[in-house]
């Protein structure tokens, strides 16, 4: 299975089964031989290349020494929850693996960093504009797939209203609120929310203005997800027309972040960008459309 359709749950699983190993002292062949299993399982399941059977954990629990259930029971369910079905099973069939990868990472994440050039974020859409948008982005989707997807997006916005407050950071490029998708009644609604959002303290936006010309990050959005123990660093989330990335090396996630706090520097603060999108909803509001 590709790098870009592991779960985090098979990942945090993958963490824990080499750090068992790896405090037993025990190589892997070592574990191998004693399983009895081929090296290359062994090795694919710590690197999150495949999943582990509960008979699986059992057996590595016991070679390992590992002799507290309680331990062992949170490993075995972290293996029957690092497959797709309980994502499935909440937000229906989405018609792409990748989509319940990236839905579980943000579940799980305690901190998002967004950059968005082309079109508003996911987490902060009304219904309306994720329609038109995933319509437009999408024109051969079959509306009862198009559905699922708005109502996926829908529920997973919960997130913002845990408490505490999830940090949210959001930089925006004036293009996408300037953008109209939908029609001018449909984006007046789509500014209206975003300013209601930041005004509950749910998100804190940052309009990256057309004045300021080129600027680090311009070239394609991303997500960073700040994520628990036992993940060892963040994830840097990329997408592209054909392609979904997954980026984790500490140099490659250090960059990202350096990019982010130019952005930061460099897009207005969050007062004046309340005001630009203020202003920006007023310019919708002569049509009927």
């Amino acid at each position: 299975m590709p790098t870009s359709n592991l779960t985090l749950r098979r990942r945090q699983l993958a963490v824990q089964l080499r750090k068992m190993r790896q405090e037993a002292g025990m190589t892997i062949e070592e574990v191998a031989g004693r399983l009895p299993a081929s090296p290359t399982k062994i090795s694919r399941m710590e690197n999150g290349q495949r999943g582990a059977s509960p008979r699986d954990i059992r057996d590595l629990s016991e070679i390992y020494g590992v002799d507290d259930e309680r331990v062992v029971s949170k490993l075995i369910a972290l293996a029957s929850e690092s497959r797709y079905q309980g994502l499935r099973q909440e937000f229906g069939d989405l018609g792409h693996a990748a989509m319940y990868t990236h839905m579980d990472i943000e579940a799980a994440a305690f901190g998002i960093t967004e950059l968005q050039i082309s079109y508003l974020p996911g987490l902060l859409q009304v219904e309306e504009y994720a329609r038109s948008l995933i319509r437009g982005t999408l024109p051969g989707l079959a509306m009862e797939m198009l559905e699922r997807r708005v109502q996926a997006r829908k529920k997973r916005q919960a997130r913002l209203w845990e408490e505490p407050p999830l940090p949210y950071c959001v930089i925006v490029d004036e293009a996408a609120l300037r953008r109209e998708v939908g029609g001018s009644r449909i984006m007046r609604r789509q500014l209206d929310h975003l300013l209601w959002v930041a005004a509950e303290g749910r998100v804190t936006l940052q309009v990256m203005p057309f004045c300021r010309g080129a600027y680090t990050g311009m070239d394609g959005p991303f997500m960073l997800y700040e994520l628990p123990e036992p993940m060892p660093t963040p994830i840097v989330f990329v997408e592209t027309m054909d392609a979904v990335e997954y980026l984790e090396k500490p140099t490659t996630v250090a960059l990202y972040r350096t990019a982010i706090d130019r952005l930061k520097s460099t897009a207005l603060p969050p007062a004046a960008s309340i005001a630009l999108i203020d202003e920006i909803k007023g310019s919708f509001a002569g049509s009927r459309l």
